[in-house]
């Protein structure tokens, strides 16, 4: 498998999921399907996006998908700071408070806009007012993605408050790493499931903010881990969701998630800001190069005809839905790839311009 060139970026299929509520959750094919609803998790995910969009293109049809995704976190924040995830198509939230990881994902999204230059005031003052209502939650989280997430969303924020939390949430995930990891495994927990790049990812800003090399050390030796895993095949294949990788056990071969490429991605993109390993580069173009066929099929999971990506790889071959995770897996990671200055060695998070900031 050699170099894959990636196709014309095409945004259609995101307006396609949008409705004037937010992005619908699923599709069958490239239709989307109201039976299935709205999530918080993917509105936060595609409101980065949709900044993303108005950062690098400065067309305003971005800017209007990124106030109707942050209306929707608007409207999931409960009156104690947290979210609501899963809403009907009737507008109706199906629960009182959404899992920690949508909580983690909400501040990520946060963040990001309220830290991009490019954000209208309006939409920063009400980035920051969620923000402050949702920090008493931070120190309560219990679950370690949600931890991960919530540093890589926090470390936008310029407080004592944000630092203290980043701290201590590392320090967790950290400890976590010290009670599970051993000789031949070297994880935060005896099992590698889903969103696995986010826990280094999260260790190398962590490591960063508060100057600690030890945790840049633990970054660095679970990402080799995780890339002994993912990496064995010589291309990208992110560990199945079917089964999973116990410690005493072997990689699930399917399915194989978007979700997975793109956090992988950009969990090389940190480490590569902060330790300078330009291995880690490649790395990252091989993840985004998944998408486009350097993968266990050797097949495109993008749909020429709509813009979309099917959702995963499976036993038998692709799965033809085109969901919101999928499309936002993947043109998060094409944005941030393309727009990096790779051969001029631009290692801090922005674009050519400066005005791109790293997710």
């Amino acid at each position: 498998m050699g170099n894959i060139s990636a196709p014309p970026f095409n945004s259609d299929h995101i307006f396609r999921l949008t409705d004037d509520t937010g992005m619908f959750q699923h599709a069958k094919f490239s239709v989307p399907d109201p039976a299935h609803g709205y999530t918080t998790d993917d509105n936060a995910r595609a409101l980065i996006v949709a900044m993303l969009l108005w950062t690098v293109y400065e067309q305003e049809e971005y800017l209007d998908l990124a106030y109707r995704y942050l209306s929707f976190l608007i409207n999931a924040q409960t009156k104690n700071g947290k979210y609501r995830n899963f809403m009907s198509y009737g507008r109706l939230f199906l629960e009182e408070e959404g899992s920690e990881d949508c909580f983690g994902r909400c501040l990520w999204a946060l963040g990001y806009v309220a830290a991009n230059p490019k954000t209208p005031d309006g939409m920063k003052e009400a980035c920051k007012m969620l923000l402050s209502k949702s920090m008493p939650n931070v120190p309560n989280l219990q679950w370690l993605r949600s931890k991960a997430y919530s540093i890589i969303g926090l470390r936008y924020v310029a407080t004592t408050q944000a630092y203290d939390c980043i701290r201590d949430l590392a320090g967790s995930l950290a400890d976590s790493y010290k009670k599970h990891a051993i000789k031949k495994w070297h994880w935060f927990e005896d099992v590698m499931t889903y969103s696995n790049a986010v826990l280094p990812w999260a260790m190398f800003i962590a490591g960063k903010v508060v100057d600690n090399r030890e945790w840049l050390s633990i970054a660095e030796e679970s990402l080799a881990f995780l890339e002994k895993v993912t990496f064995s095949n010589g291309y990208f294949k992110p560990v199945g969701c079917h089964g999973w990788y116990s410690k005493d056990g072997i990689p699930a071969k399917y399915d194989e998630q978007p979700l997975e490429a793109c956090e992988t991605a950009l969990a090389y993109l940190e480490g590569y800001s902060v330790i300078r390993r330009i291995d880690y580069l490649s790395k990252a173009k091989k993840c985004r190069n998944w998408y486009l066929g350097q993968n266990s099929l050797q097949k495109s999971l993008i749909d020429p005809q709509t813009g979309g990506c099917c959702d995963g790889i499976t036993p038998t071959g692709l799965n033809l839905n085109q969901g919101a995770e999928s499309i936002i897996s993947y043109c998060m990671c094409s944005l941030i790839i393309d727009e990096m200055n790779y051969e001029g060695g631009v290692s801090n998070g922005f674009s050519q311009s400066g005005n791109f900031p790293a997710v």
